[in-house]
């Protein structure tokens, strides 16, 4: 999705003992149906590309894959295998300037990358990066990850859409919800042990969803992070990207031209 500009406001962090920072929502009338805070550490930081409008972001063969978007559709939404460690990209290919990048996901050996408002998913060999075939569907494209069978990706509403991988068919549809009821701006995603977990555009938070009730578990909130670690001046937007390194049990996040991904574990 393209540009919002927004004010953040920061909130305090607390210092973990090795120095590490770690952060929690502290809300304390918590009821049976709200979402639970949930706890994370910020392990390490590693530097990121600024000009990267981040839509899609995976881990994979120890690299990151990011999928990115265009508010300007010139010709910057890429496809990119980066190096952690530099920030830099190892792999890439840019997307027509007619397409506005939006959230990817691997499965079976295959890049599924989707678009914003054109309607398109593009699928990709993942070592090749060789256009396979593309699928068309209605509405817009935001986050994308996958079950292990099947695609699940939201178009900015509060739906999940499974897709077969192979056909693209919708083959159900679950409402995502909390205490306050349906929970819209559904953004980047990443599936986790059977959970997903879940940007939402304009916030900096992330969600833990059941995927088969739609249910919203936890949440952590990282407002002030960019607070903490970016230069006043820096033009940066929101939180989104998600990756999860299944090996090191690890989690990236970063955000729309951020400086900075950082690794962290929840």
């Amino acid at each position: 999705m393209k540009k919002i500009f927004l004010p953040f406001f920061g909130i305090a962090f607390l210092v973990a003992c090795n120095g590490n920072d770690s952060g929690s929502s502290t809300n304390t009338t918590v009821t049976s149906n709200e979402p639970l805070a949930m706890n994370y550490t910020i392990t390490n930081i590693y530097p990121h590309d600024t000009s990267s409008f981040v839509e899609g972001l995976e881990w994979h063969d120890g690299r990151i894959l990011e999928s990115t978007g265009d508010s300007d559709y010139k010709g910057k939404s890429k496809l990119a295998y980066v190096d952690l460690k530099t920030g830099k990209d190892l792999q890439k290919i840019n997307l027509d300037t007619k397409y506005f990048g939006e959230g990817t996901t691997l499965l079976n050996g295959k890049i599924y990358q989707m678009t914003y408002k054109e309607n398109k998913c593009f699928v990709y060999d993942a070592k090749t990066f060789t256009k396979l075939k593309e699928f068309d569907y209605e509405g817009e494209g935001w986050g994308m990850t996958n079950n292990g069978k099947q695609l699940i990706m939201n178009n900015g509403g509060d739906k999940l859409y499974f897709r077969d991988p192979e056909t693209f068919k919708v083959m159900s549809i679950v409402s995502v919800t909390d205490n306050n009821g349906p929970v819209a701006m559904i953004n980047e995603m990443e599936w986790v042990d059977g959970i997903i977990y879940a940007n939402i555009y304009t916030k900096d938070i992330i969600i833990k969803i059941n995927p088969e009730s739609g249910k919203v578990l936890a949440r952590a909130d990282f407002s002030g992070l960019k607070e903490k670690y970016f230069a006043e001046t820096l033009h940066t937007d929101v939180l989104n990207g998600i990756a999860y390194d299944s090996v090191g049990k690890r989690f990236f996040i970063t955000g729309k031209n951020w400086p900075k991904m950082f690794e962290v574990k929840f």
